[in-house]
């Protein structure tokens, strides 16, 4: 009975408690819910997307813990040889013209005139120059000297001639297209042209169609903002033609290419060798790509004013998606740990070539202290020699240009029209390793490097990067954008090339091709020997500035002829 009286005399006592803990325990499910209301969710998280910062570690890859991310001071080991692609030697650029592709003299129409406005920065225009030749071939008519482009975003007042060999590049293409300086006149006045447009990825029937008719009626007629107006696939003799354009006729005018060659002197003085890296990191190409970097309501502010300028771009709704499909650039710790993860070490020296980047110093500090002998123009040469360049962007871009085209290994972080032409030059001119990341494989492997040890991480960049260094044979002939791809204009040769010398390249004169269409043709048969490793799609895509091939791509716009705002952006961005 005692034990029972007990027993209910604490029952009792306990039940008075409960409602007190219930209240308690409600009063803290409360606070937990307004709490998680009033944090920010995981997927806005700025330490989500954040990505640790660069750890160094003397010691070897073995000794590095899970826990511990840490960069060894000499990179990844490689069984590979960072500074070549393999099988190179067995193949060669080839843009002899085969013997049914006639003389200009015999196919160039009297009172045919053509002329171009190119668009966009240096390397945009380079494609316009390109192709505006063989549109001229293809219409059988006269091509003026190309008008550059000197109201876009760029500002920048340069004629051809200030650029390019002008001189050379008439005689050299004379046996292909006649090239006039100006357009004569006719009775003693100067002619009335017409201007137009034509679609972009206009054909040969197209141009056939659809110009050559306004050509024969007004006689001569003008290109409007003429950039990749021009179909991928050609025939052969008119994709020969392009390359002969592209890597034989256009060079530099000799201020700018002495220039260009004092700089390459003085990177290889530094180093035998040196990485060139096309940094594309401006505050209005992150803007306009809707990324996100974990900035917080800076970044996510800053980039949204950038956005509200255009009408035509919408607010970005899902910045992790551009991310996660690789349509993002890589940030410059991101390039700078793919590359020592590759295997290039801390005493490699690295030449950036870059506009205005976002975050400035602050952005660039990992990937100087992951490359201390970081360099560029501006740190390798005098104020005073870059003075007469300096006010013309074309004329710094094309200093750029040639330090990356000659450096042993050519890395991007974006698919812009820099990045593309000098993919395709590379491999034209033997295949030197050109880099570009696989954006979309490696995002989540930066995101989630803290978690693994370096030696994990550095084997799974090596993995993806399989496809994307500018080895033979990585994209089919034909797939992607011709500029970048320009396999009919690359052959296979049954004995290795002998090893050209590292010195710096002359931009024309010293590339003349010595066989022409008077001697047997090369090997024309549009690389059928080709095994493809990887290829983008067969579909003829329209040729918006960034296609979806890379880690940056925006959007296949084709802007109305008069609206002003959207092609400036088009042209700020792509180059």
């Amino acid at each position: 009975m005692a034990f029972q009286r007990r027993r209910n005399h604490y029952y009792h006592r306990f039940r008075f408690l409960i409602p007190f803990i219930l209240a308690i325990s409600g009063s803290l499910l409360l606070f937990f819910a307004v709490l998680s209301f009033l944090a920010p969710s995981p997927n806005d998280s700025d330490h989500s997307r954040r990505i640790p910062p660069v750890q160094f570690d003397a010691a070897s890859v073995e000794e590095i813990g899970v826990s511990h991310f840490r960069v060894p001071r000499n990179g990844a080991r490689s069984a590979r040889d960072l500074w070549t692609s393999r099988n190179a030697k067995f193949y060669s650029g080839c843009t002899n013209a085969s013997n049914k592709f006639q003389k200009a003299s015999a196919i160039t129409h009297p009172n045919r005139y053509l002329l171009i406005a190119t668009s966009g920065g240096l390397n945009q225009q380079r494609t316009g120059i390109t192709d505006a030749v063989v549109a001229a071939r293809i219409l059988n008519a006269t091509l003026v000297v190309p008008k550059l482009d000197q109201k876009s975003f760029w500002r920048d007042s340069s004629n051809f001639s200030e650029i390019f060999d002008v001189d050379w590049f008439v005689s050299f293409l004379s046996r292909d297209v006649k090239i006039i300086h100006q357009l004569p006149k006719r009775g003693g006045k100067t002619w009335n042209t017409h201007s137009m447009r034509v679609p972009r990825k206009c054909s040969e029937r197209c141009y056939q169609t659809r110009v050559l008719p306004v050509l024969l009626k007004r006689h001569a007629i003008q290109l409007s903002k003429f950039d990749y107006r021009l179909a991928n696939r050609l025939e052969t003799d008119l994709q020969k033609l392009r390359c002969r354009v592209n890597y034989h006729a256009l060079k530099f005018t000799d201020p700018i290419q002495k220039m260009g060659e004092n700089l390459v002197q003085r990177m290889r003085a530094r180093s035998k060798h040196y990485i060139a890296l096309h940094l594309r990191f401006e505050p209005d190409m992150l803007a306009f790509s809707g990324c996100y970097y974990g900035g917080g309501e800076k970044e996510r502010g800053e980039l949204g004013a950038i956005r509200r300028r255009w009408k035509t771009l919408h607010q970005a709704s899902n910045p992790d998606k551009e991310r996660r499909h690789g349509k993002c650039p890589l940030t410059p710790e991101e390039v700078g740990l793919m590359l020592r993860a590759l295997g290039y070490g801390q005493d490699v020296h690295i030449y950036v070539a870059s506009g205005e980047v976002y975050g400035g110093e602050e952005t660039l500090a990992p990937l100087k202290a992951l490359f201390p002998n970081f360099h560029s123009k501006e740190t390798i040469a005098s104020k005073e020699e870059l003075e007469k360049f300096s006010s013309y962007s074309s004329r710094m871009a094309a200093l750029d240009f040639i330090v990356c085209d000659e450096s042993d290994v050519f890395v991007t972080n974006n698919n812009g029209n820099m990045a593309r032409i000098l993919a395709g030059r590379r491999r034209y001119f033997g295949h030197k390793p050109t880099i570009r990341p696989n954006a979309k494989k490696l995002y989540r492997l930066f995101l989630n490097r803290a978690n693994m040890t370096w030696r994990a991480f550095s084997s799974r960049v090596r993995t993806y990067q399989r496809g994307f260094m500018g080895e033979p044979n990585e994209v089919r002939p034909g797939r992607g954008e011709f500029h970048e791809n320009p396999s009919p204009c690359i052959c296979a040769d049954t004995k290795p090339r002998p090893n050209s010398d590292s010195g710096t390249r002359t931009y024309g004169k010293g590339d003349i091709i010595t066989q022409r269409r008077d001697e047997p043709a090369t090997i024309d048969d549009q690389n059928n020997d080709y095994e493809p490793e990887r290829g983008d799609s067969d579909e003829e895509e329209e040729p918006a500035d960034f296609q979806d091939k890379g880690p940056f791509n925006a959007t296949s716009l084709d802007y109305d002829a008069n609206n002003s705002e959207e092609p400036e952006l088009e042209e700020m961005l792509s180059d």
